[in-house]
């Protein structure tokens, strides 16, 4: 049977890292801030925990050094964006573009290979049950999220900030504050999303392994309205799609349109939230017609016969 138990849990393994990201673009965006530099910061996090993994032979070790190392990568959104006021979006593939480039060169810097890093005294993620303990914590922040984001003074504070941040900064809310501080929580999960994808998912560094996975996040925060709930069921959508390309394979389908299986879901997705925003958006009302100018002699007689 095509759908069973094991696409279920490779569907499962594969939202992971889609989850940690989009939740991260998800606290971005409720605090004003537009991160689509998410697929940067998550190839970040997948070469730093392999180089520290490989380095210490520590796996956890190489999880905490991507979860930092992917924060302070963030900064450089937060300064430009929150900061500078520059382009939230030029800044997000500026950081996209700089994360492919730069882990290539310190792919042939640190360990001379081209392509792929694959050895195999590199340390991965230990199973629980099938799933490493990353996947356990991204479905625990889904609910530490929502918790947060609708019940806690901070995550109200956030909303205010994304919602009206003049307003905030009158009651005494610094919004360059709860700014920073989101994107610097997205940077962590990213790095934690590169973390799984690299040493939980597989035990390998490949250039651009992320595949595009951190552009399907920024998706999934759209299509759940960046809400907690919403972008876990967006995510398990894109897993199932990837999972199921995987499957296809097994039918002796071509492996491109095979992998293009979650991009195909990731367009319909857009397609129909575009076309469902537009017909709740209420048409603008028909402009009511100026009536016509009066000529200059009517207004001359009124005149004269409002003086006599």
């Amino acid at each position: 049977m095509f759908f069973d138990s094991d696409l279920l849990m490779s569907a499962l393994r594969a939202l992971t890292p889609i989850l940690l990201a989009a939740l991260g673009g998800a606290i971005c965006e409720r605090a004003g801030v537009f991160n689509i530099g998410l697929d940067g910061m998550m190839l970040m996090g997948c070469f730093t925990a392999v180089a520290t993994s490989w380095f210490t032979g520590s796996p956890w070790l190489g999880v905490l050094a991507a979860a930092l190392v992917s924060a302070a990568y963030s900064l450089i959104l937060a300064v430009g964006a929150v900061t500078l006021r520059g382009d939230a979006v030029v800044l997000g593939i500026a950081l996209n573009l700089l994360a492919v480039g730069l882990t290539s060169f310190l792919l042939r810097t640190v360990f001379g290979v081209q392509g792929t890093f694959d050895d195999p005294s590199l340390a991965g993620l230990p199973l629980v049950g099938g799933f490493s303990p990353l996947a356990y914590l991204a479905w625990a922040a889904v609910g530490v999220a929502a918790l947060t984001l609708s019940r806690h003074v901070w995550g109200l504070r956030l909303r205010g900030v994304g919602e009206a941040s003049d307003a905030a900064a009158t009651l005494g809310v610094s919004p360059v504050r709860y700014q920073y501080g989101a994107v610097l929580v997205s940077g962590v999960l990213c790095g934690l999303a590169g973390a799984q994808l690299a040493l939980g998912n597989v035990t390998l560094f490949s250039e651009n392994m992320t595949a595009g996975r951190g552009w399907i996040a920024v998706v999934a925060v759209m299509l759940g309205r960046a809400l907690p709930l919403g972008v876990l069921l967006a995510a398990l959508l894109f897993g199932l799609a990837e999972a199921a390309g995987f499957r296809l394979q097994g039918l002796d389908l071509p492996q491109q349109a095979t992998d293009a299986a979650p991009y195909v879901v990731t367009l319909g997705a857009l397609f129909l939230t575009t076309a469902r925003r537009r017909r709740r958006t209420p048409s603008p009302a028909p402009a009511r017609p100026s009536p016509p100018p009066s000529s200059p002699s009517t207004s001359t007689s009124t005149s004269a016969g409002a003086v006599s």
